[in-house]
C-alpha cells in the first residue's frame, strides 16, 4: 500500500460519534444531490424565472458541497492518497463555486430589492384601480338612477305631473326625509313655496329673492350646502329635540316657462331660475355625498329640459287651436266671398245682357238721326246722346272684363294672327279723331318686327287702343307716335318692377311698343294710381273728367296674363308722356304657310 501525505496518527475516536458523523454526511450528500434536482424540476415547470444563470450556479454551488461531504465518508478510516487528493479539489471548487455565488449575490440583492419595490408600486396601484374602480360603479349607480329618474320625468308634458314626479322619486331613490320647490312669483320680487313631497306644511309660503342664501344658490349652477335654519329650509314643522339635518339647494333653469297661469305660477317669469331645496333625515348620522349631489345636478338640468319642452308643448298646442280658428274664420270668409263674387258676376251678366240691347238700339237710333238734317242745336243733343251712349257701352264692357279677370274666368284666344295688321287697324280706328282734332298720328314698325305672331289679339288690339286712346284723349295739339319693335335683352327690364323677370327664348319673342304724345303731361307721384281701377289723374290743368278710369287698369291685368309690363314716363305738366308696353308673343316659323291658314279660317264660314 502507497504511503498517505496525511496525519495517520489520530486521536482515539469513539466509534459511536464517528457513526453519526458518518450517517450524518451520507444523509447531508443525499440532501445536497436532491435539492438541484427539484430545482431543475421547478424551473421546467414554470412558465417565467429570472436569473436561471445563476440558479444553475447555485445548483453547482450545492452539488459540489454534498460531493465533498460524499467523499468526506471514506475519510473517517484509513484511505488512500487518491482519496485526499480528490477531496482537496472537490473542496477548492466548492470554495471558488461559492465564493463567485456570495460575489453573484451581491450583484443580484439589490435587483431583488428593486423588485420588491416594484411589487409595493403595483400594490399602490392596485389599491388606486381599486378605489377608481369604486368610483365607476358609484357612477354607474348614478347613472342608472340619473336614466330612471329622466324617463319618470319625461314621461309626461304636464308641468305640475313633472315637479310632483321628480320630487317623488328624488325623495324614494336619496331616502329623503323632505323635498320642495320654490317657484318665482309673478313680479319676480319673491320665490313661492309650490311643491313639497311630504306635504308637511301648505304651499304658498313666500321668500323674498333679496336674500343672500337665494342669491348664493342662485349664483352657483352646483348644489351647495345651506344651513336648515335658512328660509329656504323652512319646509317641515318645528320638532322638538333632534340632530339638525343636512339640507342642500339647487337651482333649476326655467327655459321657456312664457305663460304659466295656474294658481301662483307666473305668465312671464322675472327670474330665471326656480330652486330645489333636500333635507336629509333629521336623527341620523347621513351626510350627502359627492355622487348624490351631482345627482341632484343632473336631475335639475333634466327638470329644467322637460318644463321647456312641457311649455312648447302647450304653446305649439295653444298656436295649433288658434290656426285651425283661424283657418275656420278664413274658410268661412272665402265662402262668403266667393258667393259674393258669383252674385256680382251673375248681375254684371244678367245686366250686361239687359243693358247692351237697349244701349245698342239707343246708339243705333243716335247714329241715324246725326244722318238727317238737324238744327245745331239739335246735333249738339243729339251728338251728347251719342257720345254718352258709347261710353255708357264701354263702361259696361270693361266692367264685365274686370270682374272676369278677378274671378279668374278669363282666358286667353291663343292663336296665330296679322301683327301688323292690328297695328295698323288700331290706327285706322283712331285716325278719324285724329283728324278732328288736328293731330299728327304716327305709326313706325322696326324692320325686325315679324309679321305674323302666336298671342290673343283681340286683347292685344284692345290693349292698343286703350293705350293710343288715352294718348289722343289728353293731347291737344302736337302728335301722337305708336313705334312697334321686338324688345332687346337690355331694354325688358323696368327698375320700377323689379319682379318682372323677361327671359327670352327660340320659340317666343317681346314686343316692345311706345306710345309718345305731347299732351298735357302727367306727375311721377300720380302715375302709380293711373293702373288702379276706377281712378284717374286730376292733377292735369288740361285733364277732363272724361272716361270710366278702368282702361289702363284692364290693359295692366291682360299684359299680366300674357307675362307682360306696362309703365308710362312722363317729365311733368304739359311735358308729354311715354307709355312702354312689353307684351310675351310666339314666333310663327313659316309666315306664308300661317297667313294662308289664317285667311282660309276667316274666309272659311262666309
Amino acid at each position: 500500500m502507497e504511503s498517505c501525505d496525511c496525519i495517520d496518527t489520530q486521536w482515539p475516536a469513539d466509534e459511536l460519534l464517528v457513526k453519526y458523523q458518518y450517517i450524518s454526511d451520507f444523509f447531508i450528500a443525499l440532501a445536497y444531490f436532491s435539492i438541484p434536482l427539484e430545482l431543475i424540476y421547478f424551473v421546467q415547470k414554470s412558465a417565467f424565472f429570472p436569473y436561471r444563470w445563476v440558479l444553475m450556479q447555485f445548483g453547482a454551488f450545492i452539488v459540489l458541497c454534498g460531493a465533498t461531504h460524499l467523499i468526506n465518508l471514506w475519510t473517517f478510516s484509513m484511505h488512500s492518497k487518491t482519496v485526499a487528493v480528490v477531496m482537496t479539489v472537490a473542496k477548492i471548487s466548492t470554495a471558488v463555486v461559492s465564493c463567485a455565488t456570495a460575489l453573484m449575490l451581491v450583484h443580484i440583492i439589490p435587483d431583488l430589492l428593486s423588485v420588491k419595490t416594484r411589487e409595493v408600486f403595483l400594490k399602490n396601484k392596485a389599491e388606486e384601480l381599486d378605489r377608481e374602480m369604486g368610483l365607476i360603479r358609484t357612477q354607474e349607480e348614478t347613472g342608472r338612477h340619473v336614466r330612471m329618474l329622466t324617463h319618470e320625468i319625461r314621461s309626461t308634458l304636464d308641468r305640475h305631473t313633472i315637479l310632483k314626479t321628480t320630487l317623488v322619486e328624488l325623495g324614494r331613490t336619496l331616502g329623503l326625509e323632505e323635498c320642495a320647490l320654490w317657484m318665482p312669483s309673478r313680479t319676480g320680487m319673491n320665490l313661492q313655496l309650490s311643491h313639497t313631497l311630504r306635504h308637511q306644511i301648505p304651499v304658498g309660503s313666500t321668500v323674498s329673492t333679496n336674500l343672500p342664501i337665494v342669491a348664493q344658490v342662485f349664483n352657483s349652477n352646483e348644489a351647495i350646502m345651506i344651513p336648515h335654519t335658512c328660509p329656504l329650509a323652512r319646509i317641515r314643522p318645528p320638532a322638538g329635540r333632534y340632530v339638525p339635518p343636512e339640507v342642500v339647494a339647487v337651482r333649476v333653469p326655467l327655459l321657456h316657462l312664457s305663460n304659466f297661469q295656474i294658481n301662483d305660477w307666473p305668465e312671464l317669469s322675472a327670474k330665471s331660475y326656480a330652486v330645489m331645496v333636500l333635507m336629509l333625515p333629521t336623527d341620523s348620522a347621513r351626510k350627502w355625498h359627492d355622487h348624490e349631489l351631482e345627482l341632484i345636478e343632473v336631475v335639475a338640468d333634466q327638470v329644467a329640459v322637460a318644463l321647456s319642452h312641457a311649455a312648447i308643448l302647450e304653446e305649439s298646442m295653444r298656436a295649433r287651436d288658434m290656426l285651425m280658428e283661424q283657418n275656420i274664420a278664413l274658410d268661412l270668409a272665402r265662402r262668403e266671398a266667393e258667393m259674393a263674387i258669383r252674385a256680382r258676376n251673375d248681375f254684371l251678366a244678367v245686366m250686361n245682357h239687359e243693358m247692351r240691347t237697349p244701349m245698342n238700339a239707343i246708339i243705333a237710333l243716335s247714329s241715324l238721326l246725326l244722318e238727317i238734317e238737324l238744327t245745331p242745336e239739335q246735333r249738339v243733343m243729339v251728338e251728347t246722346v251719342l257720345k254718352s251712349s258709347n261710353l255708357l257701352a264701354t263702361l259696361i264692357n270693361d266692367v264685365l272684363e274686370l270682374s272676369r279677370l278677378e274671378d279668374g274666368s278669363l282666358e286667353l284666344d291663343i292663336r296665330t294672327f296679322n301683327l301688323h295688321g292690328v297695328f295698323k287697324e288700331v290706327i285706322n280706328l283712331i285716325k278719324p279723331i285724329t283728324a278732328v282734332k288736328k293731330l299728327s298720328l304716327t305709326l313706325m314698325l322696326a324692320p325686325d318686327l315679324p309679321v305674323y305672331a302666336v298671342g290673343d289679339e283681340k286683347r292685344i288690339m284692345q290693349i292698343m287702343l286703350n293705350v293710343v286712346g288715352n294718348a289722343v284723349k289728353f293731347t291737344k295739339e302736337g302728335y301722337v307716335s305708336v313705334i312697334a319693335s321686338v324688345a332687346k335683352a337690355d331694354s325688358l327690364r323696368d327698375w320700377r318692377a323689379p319682379e318682372f323677370y323677361p327671359v327670352s327664348s327660340d320659340c317666343h319673342f317681346y314686343l316692345r311698343v311706345q306710345v309718345k304724345d305731347s299732351g298735357c303731361g302727367i306727375t311721377p307721384q300720380d302715375i302709380p294710381h293711373l293702373f288702379t281701377k276706377f281712378t284717374q289723374s286730376r292733377s292735369g290743368p288740361n285733364r277732363s273728367n272724361d272716361g270710366t278710369g278702368l282702361g289702363l287698369a284692364l290693359s295692366k291685368r291682360f299684359l299680366n296674363l300674357m307675362e307682360g309690363h306696362i309703365w308710362i314716363e312722363s317729365e311733368g305738366f304739359d311735358k308729354g308722356s311715354t307709355v312702354t308696353i312689353i307684351v310675351k308673343l310666339g314666333t310663327c316659323d313659316n309666315q306664308i304657310e300661317s297667313s294662308s291658314l289664317q285667311i282660309v279660317s276667316r274666309t272659311r264660314p262666309s
